[in-house]
């Protein structure tokens, strides 16, 4: 774990909210002032040649592309707008592949989490809540022929001939990220997960062995209250339900590293924007096996 990794760890676990917001936006305006110096260092690129450099990296043998980003996080280097990034990633994948975003909903702010929120709004818009994970997964969750699962958490945007398979049924699913979900369905076919801007911090297939496993995965769990929420689809409804059951120990994906190697974890830089690919199987597979040996990516409390 570097240095910037560990103090966004900290700063995750030990602040509020609005201090948490006060420190990013110091972050990044101490950033903007160093844009310059950063583009005559690192150097820029856009659109074509980061499908270039994808081309040459991850290459082409997927079914389905799973795509973490942030353009926060690849500005000055990158000169080209979100939706030229996303125009771009669809026409790496083509029309015979798949391309998935998440966009994900974590609640209104002013009223706390997405268990908080949907407890007190238990009516969730599938079509009119935007996507909280960046403005790329926005755009592209607007653009005509995505297709998105209905679940008032963890929706997924999918776009190919596979979307609509991959996003079914995601609302019926015990677990958000178990069996019967879309991580799911990644994990059985051939799909590159990938982080442009982005560490694999945000590597959410992480999560499905939890779901896989249920009460068998080494780790507790709350015995909340579920929470029954109403997922709106235009002129349909569906019914969602969250369980209220989350895991009780802190969750470390830094400890990845010492589960899956290199070659199926893999980290580097592009014009100093941080990238990472893994196969969801390798990720789902290598979780697996630790934690029927006890090992998982939280932290048992220490008192």
């Amino acid at each position: 774990m570097n240095l910037l990794e560990a103090a966004s760890g900290l700063a995750l676990r030990h602040l509020n909210k609005e201090r948490l917001q006060s420190v990013r936006s110091a972050y990044f305006s101490a950033r903007t002032k160093l844009y310059p110096v950063m583009k005559l260092v690192y150097g820029t690129f856009d659109s074509a040649a980061l499908r270039k450099h994808l081309e040459q990296r991850v290459g082409t043998d997927f079914e389905i592309l799973m795509v973490h980003s942030s353009v926060n996080h690849m500005q000055p280097m990158f000169t080209d707008s979100p939706l030229a990034l996303v125009k771009m990633l669809i026409d790496f994948c083509g029309p015979e592949r798949t391309l998935v975003m998440p966009a994900f909903y974590f609640g209104d702010p002013d009223i706390g989490g997405a268990y908080a929120t949907l407890k007190q709004k238990p009516r969730f818009d599938l079509k009119r809540t935007p996507s909280q994970m960046g403005l790329a997964t926005e755009l592209f969750r607007r653009i005509p022929g995505v297709v998105q699962s209905r679940h008032p958490v963890y929706r997924m945007s999918a776009l190919g001939p596979l979307a609509k398979d991959l996003t079914r049924g995601h609302e019926d699913a015990e677990y958000p990220n178990g069996i019967g979900t879309p991580f799911d369905y990644m994990a059985a076919h051939n799909t590159r997960v990938i982080g442009i801007g982005k560490t694999y911090q945000v590597l959410t297939q992480a999560h499905h062995v939890e779901g896989v496993m249920g009460d068998a995965f080494p780790v507790p769990r709350a015995n909340g209250e579920g929470l029954a929420v109403t997922v709106v689809d235009g002129k349909e409804e569906v019914q969602a339900r969250l369980t209220g059951r989350g895991l009780l120990w802190e969750f470390n994906i830094w400890k990845l590293r010492n589960i899956m190697n290199h070659e199926r974890l893999q980290e580097w830089k592009f014009h100093h924007v941080p990238m990472f690919s893994a196969r969801a199987a390798d990720v789902t597979a290598d979780l697996l096996e630790a934690a029927k040996r006890g090992v998982t990516l939280y932290d048992k409390p220490t008192t």
